[in-house]
């Protein structure tokens, strides 16, 4: 059971995910890794059965190339409780959501975090584009919500984007950073701008790639080998796209058209037909190549 949420000489001690989906998932499974205890919440049970079990094969994999003892991945299991009450993330020092990429639902559950949490608490977004101020704006505590964008798969991707918003406090900021280095990932920081750094420049590559797909120019193998090959890229543009989940890009291209109003990051008529036909990536079998098999 993971112990109730103290802060020690400003360290973090209980880490609260709101989401434990696939990068819900990676966030606690790495929390955990470093020694933290951590609180995974889904109002569903069959959502947190099957981020348990993805956590457990994870680790199991991990232990099986010598990254983990079976003795440690014990010890990093029993680091994380699973919950279907909102309320226990009150135990928390900082609550990371990991949910939809939708402003609306985010805005609801940081409302709902702020309403139960400690004013000590902080609160931090997972999103990809979604501007953290407002998100913020949902709460009374503007000063304690930042943004952590992990890039997936977390336990494996060294990097998190710290994003202070227009109100976060130089102590927020320091806790974000402290949380994301005792996790053993990079932090860089960035303003508060829709898609960040990372997004703001992979979008428009990822997309010109959809551009020239959708056209005809070439096919879905040419492309990606001519990157990969050509320019030593370890994954080509379809292929990330549909690792990314061409619902989640899309979201993402929609948030930053938005803001920025520049074609290079508008979605392509393709990538909706794409996305309301379920042809979502690697995650539903198919996207730009079929996993079926």
């Amino acid at each position: 059971m993971a112990a109730t949420g103290a802060q020690s000489n400003g360290e973090l001690t209980t880490i609260g995910v709101a989401g434990a989906g696939f990068m819900g998932s990676g966030i606690a499974e790495s929390a955990a890794s470093a020694g933290l205890y951590v609180i995974a919440y889904e109002p569903q049970r069959a959502a947190l059965d099957r981020s348990r079990e993805a956590i457990a094969t994870s680790t199991a994999r991990a232990a099986e190339r010598g990254k983990l003892s079976s003795g440690e991945r014990d010890e990093l299991i029993g680091r994380i409780d699973y919950t279907s009450d909102l309320d226990q993330l009150a135990q928390a020092d900082l609550v990371v959501e990991a949910i939809v990429e939708d402003v609306a639902a985010k805005s609801e559950l940081f409302a709902r975090l702020d309403e139960l949490a400690p004013a000590a608490t902080l609160l931090a977004s997972n999103t990809s584009s979604i501007p953290i101020a407002q998100l913020a704006s949902a709460t009374g505590r503007p000063d304690r919500v930042v943004g952590l964008h992990f890039f997936s798969p977390v336990p494996v991707m060294p990097l998190v984007e710290i994003v202070r918003a227009l109100d976060s406090s130089d102590a927020t900021v320091a806790s974000a950073e402290w949380f994301v280095t005792k996790i053993a990932k990079t932090p860089i920081h960035t303003k508060d701008r829709s898609g960040f750094i990372v997004n703001m420049l992979l979008v428009p590559y990822l997309m010109a790639a959809v551009r020239m797909y959708e056209e005809g120019f070439a096919d879905a193998g040419s492309i990606d080998e001519g990157m990969r090959l050509g320019c030593g890229h370890p994954m080509g543009p379809l292929t990330l796209c549909d690792f990314i989940g061409l619902d989640v890009l899309y979201s993402v291209c929609d948030s930053l058209y938005e803001e920025f109003k520049q074609p290079a990051y508008a979605p392509p008529p393709l990538l909706k037909r794409m996305v309301v036909s379920g042809r979502l990536g690697r995650k539903t079998g198919r996207g730009f190549y079929d996993y079926s098999s």
